[in-house]
């Protein structure tokens, strides 16, 4: 997979607000089919984060949980619901940082993030009283099956992200980063290649998934756009499939734990 020197990024569009126990993969495939949208070998799907966990039915409502001391007593130093603070703290193996309006955990799938990816916007009040939406419970696994769905029907090598929106430490604003990945490099190391000089290359890896799925969240959006799907057409087929969690630094790499 070579660097393109044109890439295409469509809106996959008529899909609909989704619900617990749709049926994701045949609502994105015929959406495609009903938009007429071309897929060649190489294509990736890129989906929101929050699309596959309407699906899985990831809802909690706060209204039905009690929480801890060891919550409250967070929720005074945060200064959130501490019910709120319960639901990031059943989803998280440790806090890492926490500061008024401020709780970054690491995520039980190793990611580092905010309120362990626990949101409000864009949830369903049909959901419950106040409902709030978990990640999905395997993004990998998820790109895997909707990957091998929509190779299988469009007779295609295709690639399927699952992305969301991250904040980053030393720097102002979210980017879109893949949560799971399947049939592409989420990781491309480019370690021993030359650079224009011939000089190879030392330490370079890149982080392709999270690369795509940034460009593929400025079609999505973060408000009311409705653009939970979106081609990326371009890039080429991948030659390996490395998951999205390759890009999840390890404790022994982490200068900052």
């Amino acid at each position: 997979m070579t660097a393109p020197r044109r890439l295409t990024l469509s809106v996959v569009p008529g899909i609909p607000l989704l619900q617990p126990d749709d049926d994701l993969v045949a609502i994105i495939i015929a959406a495609i089919d009903k938009a007429e949208l071309v897929l060649s070998d190489g294509d990736m799907v890129v989906v929101a984060q929050k699309a596959v966990s309407k699906c899985q039915g990831r809802y909690v409502d706060l209204a039905t949980i009690t929480p801890s001391w060891h919550a409250r007593q967070i929720a005074i130093e945060v200064d959130k619901d501490p019910r709120l603070v319960e639901v990031i703290l059943s989803e998280s193996v440790r806090i890492v940082r926490k500061a008024p309006n401020v709780l970054i955990v690491e995520h039980r799938s190793g990611c580092i993030m905010a309120n362990a990816g626990v949101d409000q916007s864009n949830v369903a009040p049909s959901a419950g009283e106040e409902p709030v939406l978990l990640l999905p419970k395997d993004s990998d696994a998820t790109a895997e099956a909707l990957c091998a769905a929509m190779a299988a029907h469009f007779s295609k090598r295709l690639g399927v992200i699952v992305s969301d929106s991250f904040g980053r430490p030393w720097r102002r604003g979210t980017v879109g980063i893949a949560l799971g990945a399947a049939g592409i490099p989420s990781l491309k190391n480019l370690r021993g290649k030359p650079d224009l000089s011939g000089r190879p290359l030392q330490v370079t890896e890149t982080g392709f998934a999270d690369e795509v799925a940034a460009a593929a969240s400025l079609l999505m959006g973060q408000a009311d756009e409705g653009h939970p799907v979106v081609l990326v057409s371009g890039l080429g087929p991948a030659e390996v499939s490395i998951p999205a969690r390759a890009l999840i630094r390890p404790a022994s790499e982490d200068l900052f734990r």
